[in-house]
């Protein structure tokens, strides 16, 4: 059986949200590194495991282009430091996270005549993991860049945080103000 790094074995992970259960995949890997086995089709994303979607959502800005050797690196030692602080499985900690950190409603730009009418709409769940999946990664590069606290620090407290439900962290201060936005719209 893989386990992830050698250290965290998926098979003792479970989705608590029933929504977003089929979009979450965690098959067992030894590195988050499929070599875009699944590019092929619009939503084969799906089909990635989650821990890679994070690693490639990390590499989206500047500074880690194309550097996915590095932020495998930063994933694995963020790991660690989540299973230091909360004791628990850091796949599990990050599944917690996403499920909590995607937003279920948004708002959309409706036009009547002349007039750009905000409305209320329930979010896919494929859309939930993918903004959870962003909003986790920019709150970690945000928290790194310009400050002494490195990405790893940074990416352990941004998920822990998401997974506790803590509004002080940027993906879940994000996805309230989408949500808050969303409810007056209706």
């Amino acid at each position: 059986m893989h386990k992830l790094f050698g250290k965290w074995d998926f098979s003792e992970v479970e989705v608590k949200d029933p929504s977003v259960k089929n979009y979450l995949t965690l098959t067992p890997i030894f590195v988050p590194h499929s070599g875009g086995r699944n590019a092929k089709q619009q939503f084969s994303k799906s089909n990635l495991n989650l821990v890679e979607r994070l690693v490639n959502k990390l590499m989206r800005e500047e500074n880690n282009t194309g550097q996915k050797i590095t932020v495998c690196k930063t994933v694995k030692e963020s790991f660690e430091i989540i299973n230091k602080k909360t004791g628990q499985n850091p796949i599990q900690v990050l599944v917690n996270a996403v499920t909590n950190a995607g937003p279920r409603e948004e708002t959309v730009r409706l036009q009547y005549g002349g007039i750009a009418v905000p409305k209320s709409v329930d979010t896919a769940p494929q859309r939930r993991v993918d903004t959870a999946l962003r909003l986790i990664a920019q709150g970690a590069q945000q928290a790194s860049f310009g400050t002494r606290k490195s990405l790893v620090d940074a990416l352990a407290e941004e998920i822990i945080a998401a997974a506790n439900y803590d509004v002080k962290g940027f993906a879940m201060g994000k996805k309230d103000n989408i949500e808050r936005v969303a409810k007056a719209a209706r």
